[in-house]
């Protein structure tokens, strides 16, 4: 036994030797491996494929659907980029901002407006004060940007570890900045992360890497030579798998810096996490977003970190509109020269646009009224009428806003018209563009219906919608049957005639072509249209300058598709990729100057209501607006035929006739300083759309609200559908209605939700408050109402407050026979509202009032605390509610 015992440990001791060795060997091979590594310049690897996911509408460069990305690594070894789970996030970017005003942040917020992303911008935690992340088992963001990264790295461990973790169960990727200043260390590791940051160098030469799986709309085959602004720039360095270079640059000086390595002819400025380290990730940029390549690749790291959820296609359309093309001093037109370069490039553009046109606007009084040399341009102009598009403005320049008489209007457009046809001007375009913009935003009614009668006008342009400034808010509406699409400017302008005379300086032009505010408008904007005057085409030609050096740059570093369309066309494509902007949201004229400048002086925004009643429906919100209409400085607006002393303008159809069909219903002004309009559309109230609309509107009216208990308000209803005749409520009892499942008959489900949705009063006032200060809403109590009217509207004159103040105990009654408060007439006799009002009925039946009752017992709740929130009164029905509840 004991030969036996010592066999065996030997055997042990011999294989114990033989692992020792193993591990040893490789040791060895590991640290040559890392040596390697880390002597090594980070490579310019080939370009992987893109991943299968794409933007909502469009391929890839190449067309096509493609397989998830692999990235090469240098040991021959392939890394597989996560794949992002976009299922269980909302489409939303959380932005941490060191404070309100700060310019990085502000710039972040600038390109997620300008591509349409939705944000939402928080103050940057220490501790305790992350938002709520998630809500009901979804992630509420996609994407998570940190204006300075330090904000992340420095969390408290909680906070950290909560943001982290939620990244990575609902794979949110990240985005950080690193700003370096005078107080930053040179060279330092960012905490909790394999990776050096070495700042303040100055960089020169960028390039791309192609190798970086982000890459989409960035073009990698360029390199941006030179000088990079500044002496602030950080450079990121490390060993782990998990980091890809996505923008590379030299250092300035040719002498190595102690912190960064020597060997390194490329440092890094921008990386890529791909995950591989925590599960998460992420894209690091070494300054902020003044570099213009950092906004291109800022992009695309919002789209690849998304799964493409928040991306632009790669198509881009462009329309180039020449303005007043027979309009200039003499000097400033165009000579025949000057009509052949139009036509070559043109022509030239072709190769690299397809089907691009230029589009000519013309005024036909203007023809021939210039030099000789100008005329001849004219002539050959006319000439070549087939090779472009055309598209008329008004005869003689004038702003339609002006003509008041839509006839003499379209007197004017028919002598642009009959202009054309002697002159062979094609004139079905279906597209026209007003002077100075006039009458297009703020909407005036004749020009649209000119525009139709006259030219069959279906598209037109502005850059007055919503606003001229900031550029990244325009929008597209329709109206009446045209469709009004953005147009921007592109830093030329009638006196911009020569190179050497731009505003600033030459190299300003060439800033707004090579990656500045021109280049980033077609890189953000699926369709641009671009206004120029003829005075751009003559003299130094800045207008082909600037475009054909604008195509050359995008195509040098993009991955865009560009292409033309006729305007129709383009209108159709716009409103498939943006089809909520379809309804106009009207703003009010007088909030802007330009707007007033360009509006009818006929027109006064005095005539717009400063109180509305909204609501909701049944709760007596018709004697409130006849007891309003008692006082000598209130005035109603006009009944209408269809929905009586109801106008309904802000929550439906009526919408869209615009502002002046709106303002038609309100006397003109005697005294605006007095005057106060109002109306009262119950309706409003639980409308989706009828708060943001009026608030555009009327940002500063005051807002009536009345709530009675909302069981008795959905019983009145249903009653009030009985006596309508209304088969459904005749065919159901109150509580079959209340309590019908989800697969009862659609008829009864709607019936059923008019009874029950405008009884969520919270919900509602919440969405309302929205768009209003609390200040400007006032909740009445409608009990109090009904049974103490004159102490109701002793409060609404103060919260309107109105300077004569009217007693309404001496000109209001109780009727004992109606059983409500009416208007004292003369002789002591009593004027009340029709019928229909006041109407008696059975009591609510026990097991409904118990049934609402515990319907709304959270919505009450809510509500009690939204009010208390917003120093609100609580209704005496509501504190009874809350008492049994209890």
């Amino acid at each position: 036994m004991l030969w036996v015992w010592k066999s065996v440990r030997s055997l042990r001791q011999l294989e114990l030797h033989r692992l020792i060795l193993a591990l040893i060997i490789f040791s060895l091979l590991s640290m040559c491996f890392l040596a390697y590594y880390v002597s090594s310049s980070p490579k310019i690897k080939e370009a992987p494929p893109l991943p299968f996911s794409d933007c909502r509408v469009g391929g890839g460069p190449e067309g096509g659907q493609r397989a998830p990305p692999l990235v090469p690594l240098q040991a021959g070894q392939r890394r597989f980029v996560k794949a992002v789970d976009t299922s269980r996030t909302d489409p939303m970017v959380l932005v941490f901002v060191e404070s309100q005003y700060s310019q990085l942040g502000q710039e972040i917020v600038a390109m997620l407006e300008s591509s349409r992303f939705k944000y939402r911008t928080e103050i940057a935690p220490g501790k305790g004060d992350m938002p709520m992340l998630t809500e009901r088992g979804r992630g509420r963001y996609a994407l998570v940007i940190y204006e300075n990264v330090l904000k992340y790295v420095n969390l408290d461990a909680w906070n950290r570890e909560l943001l982290d973790k939620y990244c990575a169960d609902f794979g949110v990727g990240m985005i950080g900045f690193f700003k370096a200043n005078e107080n930053s260390l040179l060279s330092a590791q960012l905490k909790g992360f394999p990776l050096f940051l070495h700042s303040n160098l100055g960089l020169r030469d960028y390039r791309i890497n192609p190798a970086a799986p982000l890459l989409y709309v960035t073009r990698a085959n360029e390199v941006e030579q030179g000088p990079l602004p500044g002496d602030d720039w950080t450079v990121f360095q490390s060993n782990h798998s998990t980091y890809e270079p996505v923008l590379l640059a030299s250092t300035k000086s040719s002498e190595a810096l102690a912190q960064v390595n020597e060997h390194q002819a490329q440092h890094a400025t921008v990386v890529q996490d791909l995950g591989l380290h925590d599960g998460i990730q992420r894209v690091f940029f070494g300054n902020n977003l003044a570099f213009w390549l950092h906004k291109l690749v800022f992009i695309d790291a919002i789209a690849h970190l998304t799964g493409r959820r928040l991306c632009l296609p790669l198509d881009r359309y462009l329309l180039v509109d020449i303005d007043d093309i027979f309009v200039g001093k003499e000097g400033t037109r165009m000579k025949v020269e000057d009509v052949k370069a139009l036509l070559e490039t043109q022509n030239d553009l072709r190769a690299h646009v397809p089907n691009f046109t230029f589009n000519l606007g013309f005024s036909g009084k203007f023809f021939h009224t210039g030099t000789d040399e100008e005329d001849q341009g004219d002539d050959l102009l006319l000439s070549y009428v087939e090779e472009f598009w055309w598209f008329p403005h008004m005869w003689s320049h004038m702003q339609p806003h002006l003509f008041h008489n839509q006839t003499v209007l379209a007197e004017q457009m028919m002598l642009n018209r009959k202009f054309a046809t002697e002159h062979g001007i094609p004139t079905n375009m279906g597209y026209a563009v007003a002077p100075h913009h006039s009458g297009v935003y703020p909407v005036h009614v004749q020009l649209y219906e000119a525009w139709k009668n006259v030219w069959g006008i279906k598209v037109t342009s502005t850059e007055e919608y919503p606003h001229l400034k900031p550029a990244r808010y325009r929008r597209g509406f329709i109206h009446s049957g045209i469709s009004v699409l953005p147009r921007q400017t592109c830093g030329l302008f009638t006196h911009t005639i020569f190179y050497n005379e731009y505003p600033g300086s030459p190299k300003e032009l060439d800033k707004i072509i090579n990656g500045g505010e021109l280049f980033l408008t077609v890189l953000l904007n699926p369709i641009s249209i671009f206004m120029t005057h003829l005075s751009n085409y003559g003299n130094d030609r800045l207008g082909l300058y600037t475009f054909k050096n604008l195509i050359k740059f995008i195509q040098s570093w993009t991955n865009l598709k560009l292409q033309t369309l006729p305007p129709i066309q383009l209108a159709q494509r716009y409103f498939q990729i943006f089809p909520e902007e379809r309804d106009p949201l009207w703003q009010d004229p007088c909030e802007d100057k330009r707007h007033k400048d360009i509006w009818s002086k006929e027109k006064t925004c005095d005539r717009f209501p400063k109180l509305l009643i909204i609501g909701p429906q049944k709760t007596g919100t018709t004697a409130l607006y006849l007891f309003l209409g008692m006082h000598p400085d209130l005035t109603s607006n006009y009944p209408s035929k269809e929905t009586f002393e109801e106008i309904q303008f802000f929550n439906g159809n009526n919408y869209h006739k615009g502002i002046d069909w709106y303002m038609e219903y309100f006397p003109t002004p005697s005294n605006a300083s007095s005057d106060f309009y109002f109306e009262k559309s119950a309706n409003y109230f639980d409308s989706e759309l009828a708060g943001k609309r009026a608030a555009a509107l009327l940002p500063k009216a005051k807002i009536l609200t009345i709530l009675i208990n909302p069981a008795d308000r959905a019983y009145s209803w249903y009653q009030h559908q009985r006596a309508h005749d209304d088969p459904v409520a005749l065919k159901y009892t109150f509580h079959e209605v209340i309590t019908a499942r989800p697969d009862a008959p659609v008829k009864l489900r709607i019936l059923q939700n008019r009874c029950l949705v405008p009884g969520w009063y919270a919900t509602h006032i919440e969405r309302w408050l929205k768009y209003y200060h609390s200040n400007q809403i006032l909740v009445l109590d409608g009990q109090l109402l009904r049974t103490e009217p004159a102490f109701v509207m002793e409060k609404v004159q103060k919260f309107l407050a109105l300077t004569n103040i009217t007693n309404y105990h001496k000109i209001l009654a109780f009727d004992p026979k109606k059983g409500f408060w009416c208007q004292l007439v003369e002789g002591g006799k009593t004027k009340c509202l029709g019928k229909s009002k006041g109407r008696k009925y059975p009591e609510m039946d026990s097991d409904s009032r118990a049934f609402m009752q515990d319907y709304y017992r959270e919505h009450n709740i809510e509500l009690s605390k939204l009010l208390h929130k917003s120093g609100q009164s609580l209704p005496t029905w509501l504190r009874e509610e809350l008492q049994n509840t209890r």
